[in-house]
């Protein structure tokens, strides 16, 4: 099937999604979970395959190990989790046809507004191939098509996720109405140069990957496209922390997952704890957990003097930060670090250096706080928590499409509710625009209940 043949057959298949009550949206979702695992062993022989190759492109250098690292399906619990998320997600209320506005105009004139889909979605993506599942399953659930193009290095595991969903909505009986064309998968960069042109049948654009990924995808096509180009996440410890919590905290959010786009990159210290030890307790906690920690001058000597860092770490973990560093994504066990004077410094440093995602203060001071969560421009601002929690799933939104950094749409972890639009209908009995002005009727502009809705 040509590129254009697939835009179209997305296209047609959106138009029939419009109309797919929740029930069928939930049965369809749990085929798609039943044969995920009934076939799960040709899946994980897919995913040692492109592991296999993987591990080659990492020792020559061609991939980077945290890419490697998103790839596995197999390892743990890992594919159990991601039946669970489809389980999830059918749990999750329909977000479409929900009537946002109601207002009546004039006796028999009815102005509606609902929710419905967006059409046709086109998600492109790097490593991680459980984005085939939970991203086809968000868009069934909220009445979208779905076109997917994932990193060559998961080709196999993402071709084989993508025929198994395939084959589950062809199993489905003819009454439910979704075609397996609701969810497609293209191979090579030459499709997703082709589908980036095709405003007319695909009206969304959802990148997830690396930084030249998405500024490549918003610099060649008309398609809006929702989704972020960095994760330079921080976190400010202010001069009223609980250094406990603060340790907590921010080895939390650069060590749980450093290859995640909500781990934290940029450590911000008052600088009044340089001197008083509750700076040196936190550095201590991020050493101790692997990091490295490139630090502005003033910082770096404090750490350098200590009698509480080893000379090992003095060493190997304490370095030179350069002011590239601080817009820098390491999606690694590294952290640049520097000293604030104040929260206003903190601020100042964020909404320079950041890239609108997630940033966090650690303070006891409810003031300081609000303060900082309202000026810090980022799609998640967080106070005493790890920056970790930006993510669908902790949302509660059962899986996420991504997270935008955009102003307009959707912003944050985006999940349902970033998947549908709105349209207005209007119920009339012959009226015309002509009836209303000067001299004529009025328009009422009167809210209707919702036990009198005739939609």
């Amino acid at each position: 099937m040509s590129v254009l043949e697939t835009a179209r057959a997305a296209r047609q298949a959106s138009v029939s999604l419009q109309s797919i009550t929740n029930e069928q949206k939930n049965e369809a979702l749990l085929r798609i979970k039943q044969v995920l695992s009934e076939r799960r062993e040709e899946i994980f022989k897919a995913n040692e395959e492109d592991k296999k190759i993987a591990e080659g492109l990492v020792k020559a250098g061609k991939l980077s190990s945290s890419l490697y690292k998103r790839l596995d399906v197999c390892q743990g619990d890992k594919f159990d989790t991601i039946l669970s998320g489809v389980s999830d997600i059918t749990q999750l209320p329909d977000p479409t046809k929900k009537v946002t506005m109601a207002t009546k105009l004039d006796e028999g004139l009815e102005l509606y507004r609902l929710t419905v889909p967006v059409g046709v979605l086109l998600t492109i993506f790097e490593a991680r191939p459980e984005v085939v599942v939970n991203i086809s399953c968000l868009a069934l659930k909220s009445g979208n098509a779905v076109i997917l193009k994932g990193g060559k290095e998961a080709t196999h595991t993402n071709a084989a996720l993508a025929r198994v969903i395939q084959d589950a909505l062809a199993s489905l009986p003819a009454s439910n109405g979704i075609p397996k064309e609701a969810v497609q998968i293209v191979e090579t960069r030459e499709d997703i140069s082709a589908l980036l042109d095709l405003d007319r049948y695909i009206d969304l654009v959802v990148p997830r990957g690396s930084n030249s990924l998405v500024k490549y995808i918003q610099n060649n096509t008309r398609i809006p496209v929702l989704g972020h180009a960095d994760g330079i996440c921080s976190v400010y410890v202010d001069k009223e922390a609980d250094i406990e919590k603060a340790v907590k905290i921010v080895v939390d959010s650069k060590t749980n997952y450093t290859a995640a786009c909500n781990s934290a990159e940029t450590l911000l210290v008052n600088e009044s704890l340089l001197e008083s030890g509750g700076f040196i307790t936190v550095a201590s906690g991020l050493l101790n957990a692997g990091v490295t920690l490139k630090c502005e001058e003033n910082v770096r000597a404090v750490l350098l003097k200590s009698d509480a860092i080893s000379q090992e770490f003095k060493d190997n973990k304490i370095e030179a930060a350069v002011e590239e560093d601080f817009f820098t994504e390491f999606l690694d066990l590294i952290m640049a670090v520097k000293s604030v004077a104040n929260v206003d410094g903190a601020i100042e440093h964020i909404n320079e250096h950041g890239s609108k995602h997630t940033d966090a203060i650690v303070t006891e001071n409810k003031e300081t706080a609000e303060y900082f969560m309202t000026r810090v421009d980022a799609a998640g601002c967080y106070w005493n928590a790890s920056t970790r929690f930006a993510d669908g799933f902790r949302y509660g939104f059962g899986a996420e499409v991504g997270v935008s950094t955009n102003k307009t749409h959707a912003r944050g972890p985006v999940g349902l509710e970033g998947l549908v639009i709105y349209k207005y209908k209007l119920l009339g009995n012959g009226e015309g625009a002509s009836d209303f002005g000067s001299g004529k009727k009025q328009y009422k502009h009167e809210t209707i209940s919702p036990s009198e809705y005739k939609i």
